[in-house]
């Protein structure tokens, strides 16, 4: 019993070991990789695309390694966690995928504390299960771990866009955007027609100008205007009507057969274009004596 006690402690040991080297070259890494980001701009800037695109890709790498390191240290944590069940002879299923995929990326990592992890679990577990883990075959591994560690290389989306990703935050301008020329002006189809021959013949009511067109359209609303009517050339001739008289005392002027009415004074004065009644069997139109004294009254006014 005391020699099992003895490798569970060197196994937790040798865990805190690999969780604090983890952190210090995750830190080394996100150093690294913010100057090769730096750099990627400049190459960016000086229009040298193609190197860029080439070198962009450790950077991709480095990324990549380090989301494992985090999965790997987050694995090495749970375990001094669950130190208790690492007691028994067997794995633990709930232990089961930590411990395979810390032996399955062990040998594939630069963290030597994680290699001495393995060899401790290969005398806990027995070769076989150390195998098992290396080779996968049951399937235990995360498949983020796998995923992580295939050498596979990154997609050309996923290189375009750290490319724009990077010009971004170092403000480059890349890739380059035409310039701002404001918004395009609004479309207007002013030549649509219902002609089913597809709209080519259409009329024309000027030289130059379509019939459905919005000059022809305010054409057709001016010709369907009605003049004012003092549009246009007006005569200078203006004639006044003649003034009543004991010869003719119901003055009348007609011009293009329209018939001129009386005055305000004319019909103050009685005279109006009434013909008056007969007395006592005279001509006709002869005023009394009393008409004649209300105008002449009228006309003193």
């Amino acid at each position: 019993m005391a020699p099992s006690a003895t490798l569970l402690t060197r196994i937790k040991v040798q865990l805190k070991l690999a969780i604090a080297r983890l952190r210090m070259v995750q830190k080394r890494d996100e150093a690294l990789s913010k100057a090769a980001r730096r750099t990627m701009a400049q190459l960016l800037e000086t229009g040298k695309v193609d190197s860029a695109r080439i070198r962009v890709e450790n950077i991709i790498r480095t990324d990549i390694i380090t989301e494992l390191h985090e999965i790997l240290e987050l694995y090495c944590e749970l375990l001094i966690a669950r130190a208790g069940l690492l007691e028994a002879p067997q794995c633990d299923p709930g232990l089961e995928e930590a411990v395979k995929s810390i032996i399955f990326a062990a040998p594939k990592t630069e963290i030597k504390e994680l290699q001495a992890v393995r060899l401790l679990f290969g005398e806990k577990f027995g070769k076989e299960f150390v195998m098992t883990a290396t080779e996968n075959t049951d399937g235990k591994v995360s498949e983020k771990v796998v995923k992580k560690l295939s050498v596979t290389p990154p997609k050309e989306e996923l290189v375009t866009g750290y490319l724009e990703e990077i010009a971004r935050a170092y403000g480059v301008d890349w890739p380059k955007r035409p310039a701002n020329l404001g918004d395009p002006p609004d479309f207007v189809d002013d030549d649509v027609d219902d002609n089913p021959s597809g709209g080519q013949a259409q009329k024309i009511v000027e030289p130059g100008i379509p019939a459905d067109s919005k000059a022809a359209r305010e054409r057709e609303d001016l010709s369907r205007a009605t003049p004012p009517r003092t549009l246009g050339p007006q005569s200078p001739l203006h004639v006044n009507p003649p003034s009543p008289s004991t010869e003719n005392p119901r003055p009348k002027i007609t011009l293009n057969s329209a018939e001129l009415k009386p005055s305000k004074k004319m019909l103050d004065a009685g005279i109006s274009g009434k013909k008056t009644e007969r007395k006592g069997g005279l001509g006709e139109d002869v005023p009394s004596v009393d008409d004649l004294a209300a105008r002449f009254a009228a006309l003193k006014r």
